[in-house]
């Protein structure tokens, strides 16, 4: 039976994080939501799930991934690199195992329905990455007053879960990729455009689908990259600003006290 690791990419932003510094914290992973640090409420929904022990965390200050779990015993702590890619590359090929889930340690809304949807749709085992997707409409009925960046594929506004699934070594190659076009995640014609013309072109005439636009990324990489969408509107909601803060904490207190 195949089982499932992870990584969680929980670095900061340096000593001058804008989150931390906000709420008064050394490190954004000790940042305190509904009662526990954020990477907490990260960790117990990965343990939660389907992934197998021990998880790995890559984090900039192990120390602060200590206070804010109370132990790391039952984790590998990994250094960062230079960027998020190129860690979830070091840390991947320090676990020399697939597949590997690969998620954030600002993803408090994280919960194992989440994590084992994505693997169930890997269980065929016949994509090399499934990337972790939710529409607008997905999102915004929900929660109407949350703001987050969507990217239109061909009149399907979506949205990033911070949820990648690499399930085979030639899935690397997206990651490698991730290293040369980060830089543009948050424009989106500089992105498309860093994929090649054709992709521009289908983008600039309002036609690239998310059937196409996977279809011809994975032709460029040589691998089978497919979108994952999720039904869960948290799946898209990592907290990077104050308003993302509160949004998390009124979510997870009412988890732990419904109606």
């Amino acid at each position: 039976m195949t089982f499932w690791r992870a990584v969680v990419l929980a670095a900061s932003r340096g000593a001058d994080d804008p989150m931390a510094k906000a709420f008064g914290v050394l490190h954004k992973c000790a940042l305190p939501i509904a009662g526990r640090p954020m990477l907490a409420w990260v960790m117990s929904a990965l343990e939660g799930s389907k992934i197998a022990p021990p998880i790995a965390i890559v984090i900039d200050d192990a120390d602060a991934a200590r206070k804010a779990l109370g132990s790391t015993d039952d984790y590998v702590l990994l250094p960062s690199a230079s960027s998020a890619p190129s860690s979830a590359i070091a840390a991947i090929s320090h676990l020399q195992h697939f597949p590997v889930l690969l998620t954030t340690g600002d993803h408090p809304l994280l919960t194992p329905a989440m994590i084992d949807f994505v693997i169930a749709q890997g269980s065929d085992g016949k994509a090399d990455v499934l990337v972790g997707l939710a529409t607008f409409e997905t999102i915004q009925p929900a929660y109407p007053h949350t703001k987050r960046t969507y990217f239109n594929l061909g009149g399907t506004r979506v949205s990033g879960c911070n949820l990648f699934a690499i399930q085979s070594p030639a899935g690397m190659k997206l990651l490698e990729l991730w290293q040369h076009v980060e830089k543009n995640r948050k424009n989106p014609f500089k992105l498309v455009a860093s994929f090649g013309l054709a992709p521009l072109f289908w983008f600039m005439i309002g036609k690239l689908t998310p059937a196409r636009a996977f279809a011809l990324l994975s032709k460029q990489l040589g691998i089978r990259v497919e979108p994952v969408f999720l039904p869960y509107a948290e799946a898209a909601m990592d907290v990077d600003k104050p308003s993302d803060h509160a949004n998390a904490e009124a979510i997870l207190r009412a988890r732990s006290n419904p109606a």
